[in-house]
């Protein structure tokens, strides 16, 4: 084919294009089956096959389950809100009689107060007099201990001493003196 051709075909296909502006086919099936058709028939089919397998029975189950959790919710909700009620008004009732009975309490402590201020008043002489004696009696005690370990001290430093003084003039050849002396005397 020629340039020349290919020029002549590209008109005729450009008129025709100028020709069916505007236009829409759509495509049909059998001569009266459209796309629409088409759907609506898999959309029939498709609702037909959920209803055979029985997806509407496991959606309303699910719902029926899901709507009985929620009532034995609020069931749990009211008991507990009644609950909570009941105890508001059990604990408002202790802080009224709390404040009763502290209010007594007061009232009693403060007599008490008065009575034990006036017993110590009376025992305190008698209390430091005690304590004086228990003083006493303990100085005596830590001096006779002073006296005790600076006699022990003594002794110590005493056998000390001894055992320095015997280690330094005392040898081999005075041993066996002694141990001679021993036997013999035996």
């Amino acid at each position: 084919m020629s340039v020349e051709e290919h020029l002549a075909d590209a008109d005729k296909l450009e008129g025709l294009e100028a020709e069916h502006q505007g236009e829409h086919v759509e495509p049909v099936a059998f001569g009266f089956v459209g796309p629409g058709a088409w759907v609506s028939l898999a959309m029939l089919v498709f609702i037909g096959v959920l209803i055979w397998k029985g997806v509407p029975k496991v959606i309303t189950g699910g719902l029926d389950r899901k709507i009985a959790e929620i009532k034995s919710q609020l069931d749990e909700a009211k008991k507990l809100r009644a609950e909570a009620e009941a105890l508001r008004k059990e604990y408002a009732d202790k802080i009224a009689n709390a404040e009763k009975d502290a209010a007594a309490m007061l009232d009693h402590a403060r007599t008490e107060a008065d009575i034990i201020v006036a017993k110590a008043q009376v025992d305190s002489v008698t209390m430091v007099e005690r304590r004086t004696k228990m003083a006493e009696d303990k100085i005596a005690a830590a001096e006779r201990a002073a006296i005790d370990e600076l006699r022990n001290n003594a002794a110590r430093a005493s056998t000390a001493a001894a055992a320095s003084i015997i280690a330094q003039k005392h040898n081999a050849d005075a041993d066996r003196s002694l141990v001679d002396q021993t036997i013999s005397a035996l």
